[in-house]
């Protein structure tokens, strides 16, 4: 197959969740003898189009500013699918792909791509990682009808759709296509890599007994992590590393120098090396993540291959459920229940199935030839 992928961004340059799951799944359909080109904004050095690792890269627009305000900038995510509708759409007349992979969100290059592809057979398959729905409301208040509006239209649109979770599949078939015609690929991890990873060298603590990772925003519920981890650390001396960067960084510093057993609590930012949060993760004994939206939750499945006890929260809005699959400790978001949980957990306490056995699951090898089998049920 001859396959287009669409994402303004691309890993290695710029990191991220869905750019690294093309890359992933890129260089293996390539290693395979597929024909694989990405389309996004040039955010490396060189000419507009270059060879990466078996994989074509091709530049539609310059780099640009991602965010506005700690908000993904729509006026970056319009001036892109208008940058790729033309140059896509010639290659599409041309007949040099067989289908097109689009990422969803943003929404506008998933359009655009539609927009390209008229006049030709060429299918677009679309990869939703979340749907947001009523979460527009708190995202652009006054302005959520315009995201709901643009959700649902993308969501009505002819495609072969995937959702990275059984939950996000079940959100976009209340929108969109019907849930029988959804596939559910997950997002994948390197067990290889994630179990070889070099174990943490610092000035300061080497390691953590409670480790998060993940941006710094409210509905990742750090903020009740660290109030029932000063409660926890009361009858112990354990430990807690926050890896992370985001707009709730400077409020949750602040509220952790208020706690009584704030000299146990480490902020270690974003860590730029992959490596780095994976050798903490297999340092750790406990991985918390209290998140209460989670269309699919990868630092779960790393942190299970690193074999970790994983503790998320068992809410309606969070595929963490799905993701553990008895693996990992489920609880509710609230802080006597998580204090809990945590002394279990610190106590030597583990889940009833086997973590590395659960994660070895979403190895990207498998989630790969899942991804294939859905892009060939396209193209037929």
């Amino acid at each position: 197959m001859r396959i287009a992928f669409i994402s303004n961004v691309v890993h290695p340059f710029v990191k991220g969740g869905a750019q690294k799951r093309i890359h992933e799944i890129g260089t293996r359909l390539a290693a395979d003898g597929h024909e694989i080109t990405i389309y996004g904004r040039q955010f490396w050095n060189g000419p507009d189009e270059l060879d990466h690792e078996g994989l074509t890269l091709r530049a539609v627009a310059p780099a640009a500013d991602l965010y506005t305000d700690d908000r993904r900038s729509i006026t970056e995510a319009v001036d892109f699918a208008a940058r790729l509708a033309r140059p896509l759409h010639r290659r599409l007349t041309e007949n040099d792909h067989d289908l097109v992979v689009a990422s969803v969100f943003p929404y506008f290059p998933v359009l655009a791509s539609k927009l390209a592809a008229l006049g030709t057979d060429t299918p677009l398959v679309t990869t939703w990682h979340e749907v947001w729905r009523d979460y527009w409301e708190s995202y652009l208040g006054g302005a959520a009808p315009f995201g709901k509006t643009i959700e649902h239209v993308t969501a009505r649109l002819p495609q072969q759709a995937i959702a990275v979770s059984g939950i996000t599949a079940d959100r976009l078939a209340a929108i969109g296509p019907a849930r029988e015609s959804i596939d559910v690929v997950p997002n994948g991890i390197d067990v290889d890599q994630i179990r070889s990873a070099p174990l943490p060298e610092t000035h300061g603590r080497d390691s953590y007994d409670v480790l998060f990772a993940g941006r710094l925003i409210e509905d990742k519920n750090v903020a009740l992590l660290l109030d029932a981890f000063d409660a926890v650390a009361d009858r112990t001396d354990a430990t807690l590393g926050i890896i992370g960067d985001g707009p709730e960084a400077t409020r949750l510093q602040q509220q952790a120098q208020r706690l009584d057993h704030t000299d146990r609590i480490d902020f270690l930012g974003f860590l730029d090396e992959y490596d780095h949060v994976l050798g903490h993760m297999r340092a750790a004994r406990v991985f918390a993540s209290p998140s209460t939206r989670e269309g699919f939750g990868i630092t779960c499945a790393e942190a299970m291959a690193a074999d970790c006890t994983v503790i998320a929260a068992d809410h309606p809005e969070s595929a963490a459920s799905e993701v553990l699959g008895g693996a990992g400790m489920l609880v509710q978001p609230e802080r006597a229940a998580l204090v809990e949980t945590l002394r279990q957990a610190l106590a030597g306490e583990r889940p009833a199935k086997d973590p590395q056995k659960r994660a070895a699951t979403y190895d990207w090898d498998s989630v790969a030839t899942k991804a294939e089998r859905t892009y060939q049920k396209a193209v037929r």
